[in-house]
């Protein structure tokens, strides 16, 4: 009998969204990246693992996995509040063109530009005034996923070493996992206090089912 994925359960799969007009905006696949002119070197292909239900993807792309069968292909189309979110007019903003030239900055339609953590989008530039847009790129836009799930991961460095690379973006490489008598304990390159590391260590004994996950204190560079 075919394994259905449930909730939390972590999975490998591959994916490509597109746009209703067929136009590939994302894609795990390098093959496929490359026909459509967005392969770079520095990005990183290969099916993707994560958690269901996580929010480690888009939100309905997350919940359309449930149920599904594994080794099954599928399509998935999602309205713009299950993807990238409505268009929302409250997410543009005027901006006195003083403040860019303040940063040594030369505004123009199409810049991407970060204010306070949130990225925008230059539409105009006019009259001492610059319009950015701060909505997502596909904000609006109904999308469609070619979704292909190959396998359930059970492994627990897997999983934790997946979890932890998909939601604080820690490489793969600089992780490292002992576990014994089904507690894990790890060690990342990053401080974080007491408070943070035993909630993120609680929440991953519960998705992968160990006894305890514990974060080592990181070893103080040599002098």
């Amino acid at each position: 009998m075919t394994e259905k994925i449930k909730l939390h359960d972590f999975v490998s799969l591959d994916y490509t969204g597109r746009l209703v007009d067929g136009s590939v905006f994302d894609t795990t696949e390098e093959r496929i990246a490359k026909i459509n002119g967005f392969y770079s070197e520095k990005m990183k292909f290969g099916p993707a693992t994560i958690c269901v239900g996580e929010q480690q993807i888009l939100p309905g792309l997350d919940q359309g996995l449930i149920d599904k069968e594994v080794g099954h292909t599928f399509n998935l189309k999602l309205a713009p509040e299950q993807a990238f979110g409505k268009r929302d007019v409250k997410n543009i903003k005027i901006m006195p063109l003083s403040s860019f030239r303040e940063h040594k900055m030369q505004p123009m339609p199409g810049l991407q530009i970060d204010v306070d953590g949130q990225r925008g989008t230059i539409t105009s530039v006019s009259g001492g005034r610059v319009i950015v847009n701060f909505n997502h790129p596909l904000a609006g836009k109904e999308v469609e996923y070619h979704v292909t799930i190959h396998k359930k991961i059970t492994d627990h460095r897997e999983q934790i070493t997946a979890f932890l690379n998909s939601s604080l973006q820690i490489p793969e490489t600089q992780i490292k996992i002992e576990i014994k008598e089904e507690k894990a304990e790890v060690k990342i390159p990053i401080n974080f206090p007491e408070q943070i590391t035993k909630v993120l260590g609680d929440k991953l004994a519960e998705l992968t089912g160990l006894k305890e996950v514990t974060f080592a204190k990181p070893e103080a560079p040599k002098q």
